[in-house]
């Protein structure tokens, strides 16, 4: 890939290895058909079409890992993909999709295998923001009021034009992300980013989309059949 005249190796871990227990569905969420194709499958596409991108780790349980291979890497990775068997948090899963990347991998992209309709136009934007200040995150600013609430009780009311909503795409420069993880061996962040802004380094925001939801509740499931519905009509129009 070029960006800013300088050729990067991007690689793309896909953390999926959880449990889904919000979906309440016996199957894993991230198998779950979205538009007759696997969640986890659409997002495993997305990427491996993109030329830009070199290799994709996908990452899941150990129980899931014959049925990834077979009904997602083989079906949508191509060529480019392989699988490897997660740890018991989404920090741990990430380290052993770290571990799993080739040694020539410059920019790793870190996204929810459970966000399946993130655009390549943003991942393009996270990617050369990455390479640009080491450490980049797709983010949309907080539509609702957000209040910290004790034992039931609102205890402060933020300010929201100063709140965001973190997303994935999160894309590092390999040395610092590998750093990040490393050192937080032991403990506990909610995403990628924390365990570098724990470094010290800056990281970079860029603009997301509200329509890269994260597949974890059953409505969150229509949403997304609804944004694909939208899209198709769109492209239908636009072939017109």
């Amino acid at each position: 890939m070029y960006l800013g005249g300088s050729a990067i190796a991007v690689s793309v871990i896909i953390p999926a290895a959880g449990y889904g227990k919000r979906m309440g569905s016996e199957i894993n969420k991230q198998f779950l058909l979205l538009g007759g194709i696997p969640v986890v499958g659409r997002t495993v596409r997305i990427f491996a079409e993109m030329p830009e991108v070199a290799e994709i780790v996908l990452v899941v349980r150990s129980d899931e890992l014959a049925f990834a291979l077979e009904t997602v890497v083989q079906a949508y990775g191509r060529g480019k993909t392989r699988a490897v068997a997660g740890g018991r948090t989404r920090q741990e899963s990430v380290y052993h999709g770290l571990a799993a990347l080739s040694a020539e991998s410059e920019v790793v992209l870190i996204h929810d295998g459970a966000r399946p309709l993130i655009e390549p136009g943003l991942v393009r934007q996270v990617i050369a923001a990455a390479e640009e200040n080491g450490a980049a995150i797709a983010a949309v600013p907080v539509k609702d009021t957000i209040k910290v609430v004790e034992n039931g009780w609102v205890s402060e009311t933020l300010l929201r034009d100063k709140l965001w909503a973190v997303q994935t795409p999160q894309a590092f420069k390999r040395e610092i992300i590998l750093a990040a993880h490393q050192g937080a061996i032991g403990l506990e962040a909610t995403d990628d980013a924390a365990l570098v802004e724990r470094l010290g380094y800056a990281v970079r925001v860029v603009p997301g989309s509200y329509k890269n939801i994260k597949i974890t509740t059953p409505e969150d499931l229509l949403l997304a059949e609804a944004f694909l519905k939208e899209d198709n009509r769109d492209a239908g129009r636009n072939r017109i």
